[in-house]
């Protein structure tokens, strides 16, 4: 799965160390510096993430999901421009306004 697939759901498991329910969005682009696009497809994955947990699909597809805290894990392969991480700070807020932690790292092989 990728970032440019928006409508799907690109990794699911429990953190063993925290319990949390950690739902992954792979983001391989790289920032180009117009990254208009690039924001607009992250947008787009947050909110099908967003809607998979609000809706219970989650639930349903995941039961094991129950009464755990979730947590969206952006895993970046490229370091997210200066835009990127200002549009992650803001979207971070609106996230967990809905009861849902939004994490962002880069990807170490290993």
């Amino acid at each position: 799965m990728s970032l440019d697939q928006t409508n799907v759901i690109d990794a699911i498991g429990v953190d063993d160390a925290t319990g949390e329910l950690v739902l992954t969005i792979t983001d391989h682009l790289e920032w180009t510096g117009s990254d208009k696009e690039h924001l607009l497809l992250l947008q787009e994955k947050l909110n099908t993430y967003l809607g998979f947990v609000e809706s219970g699909e989650m639930l349903e597809t995941y039961p094991d999901a129950k009464g755990r805290a979730v947590l969206i894990d952006v895993v970046c392969k490229y370091v997210p421009s200066q835009h990127a991480q200002g549009f992650y700070n803001k979207v971070a807020q609106i996230v967990e306004g809905a009861g849902i932690k939004l994490q962002h790292r880069l990807f170490r092989a290993g």
